[in-house]
């Protein structure tokens, strides 16, 4: 029976994570009806917490690494998928329930797979991955809920890491003005080249404690949750939208009612997992051509060969990562 290499990830008895190479048969993986060569992942800030134990990700051990695989379908028992189709799986409990794409063959269930988009290659694929299609669900969402360029500016926070990097693009790209929340100043250059016409630096950032502070952003894109995502909320003009994405600095949210009820707020939750399969599949066609980033070759900061996979994650703990990593797996 044929072997493939895959990044395990398990549980000690005295739930210590634990994650290395371990051979594996298709026989092993998780259920599913289409069976995939994966050729390319990447990392996301979720990767590094299942892989590195620092988060609770993985509701089931032992389980592969890698929420996103781009490759080519081997066999199916599902008839809308066929042996050579590309295919790309993003998000959708890979990692968490299901085996991921840190391994050279993947079996997955069918209504997860997603026909790679014309516009996309797999490589481009993968350097949107989860943190892509994240990005492009908040611009949506904004946009269906009335965000125009003509409402004002709109800031995104945690502007280096992945997501917020295509955040900037996509909007740049849409006619936005788009100012880049980071405390990373040697990177503006960086930003600027993705579309940022402004910067703000986040340890400079007077917050203030009022139930409203003075209107600036026409709409936000917010990666970090806590105090910063209560600030945009008092600081948000009247009927902007927040897409509230992550929690890198804290999962709590201290605010009031007043910019709800006073100003109109909204606040969306961008949830890229739990979702209908036509939202997911339209979003993907878009990623392939409207909203594609313009920068994906600056955006793509790395790239790495499988089995360098473990030597890149200190870099998302300590916060020096900028951009996207790709995995090359086979």
């Amino acid at each position: 029976m044929t072997t493939f290499s895959a990044y395990r990830i398990d549980r000690t008895e005295e739930k210590k994570i634990t994650a290395g190479y371990q051979n594996m048969t298709l026989d092993e993986l998780t259920p599913g009806e289409v069976v995939i060569r994966v050729r390319w992942s990447d990392i996301n800030f979720k990767d590094v917490l299942a892989a590195t134990g620092k988060g609770k990700i993985l509701r089931r051990y032992p389980l592969n690494g890698g929420i996103d695989l781009a490759g080519v379908v081997e066999s199916s028992e599902d008839e809308r998928f066929g042996p050579g189709d590309e295919v790309l799986v993003a998000g959708c409990g890979l990692s968490e329930t299901a085996d991921g794409g840190y391994a050279e063959m993947a079996r997955i269930c069918a209504d997860c797979v997603v026909p790679m988009p014309a516009g996309l290659s797999m490589k481009e694929a993968m350097a949107l991955g989860t943190a892509g299609f994240t990005a492009a669900m908040a611009v949506m969402r904004m946009e269906q809920n009335g965000q125009t360029p003509e409402h004002g500016k709109v800031v995104v926070t945690g502007a280096t890491g992945g997501v917020g990097s295509i955040a900037i693009d996509i909007l740049a790209s849409l006619g936005y003005e788009v100012v880049a929340f980071t405390g990373k100043k040697d990177q503006y250059d960086y930003l600027r080249t993705l579309g940022a016409s402004e910067f703000i630096d986040r340890h400079s950032v007077e917050m203030g404690t009022n139930p409203l502070e003075s209107a600036i952003w026409g709409g936000a894109v917010d990666n970090a949750g806590g105090e910063t995502l209560a600030w945009l909320t008092r600081t948000v003009k009247p009927w902007g939208n927040i897409a509230s994405i992550g929690l890198v600095d804290d999962f709590r949210l201290n605010t009031t009612v007043m910019p709800f009820i006073l100003r109109g707020v909204s606040l969306l939750g961008i949830n890229s997992i739990e979702m209908p399969n036509h939202v997911r599949n339209t979003l993907w066609e878009r990623l392939g051509r409207d909203l594609k980033p313009a920068h994906l070759d600056k955006i793509v900061t790395r790239e790495v060969g499988f089995d360098e996979l473990p030597q890149t994650f200190d870099s998302y703990l300590d916060g020096s990562n900028t951009g996207r990593t790709l995995v090359r797996i086979c």
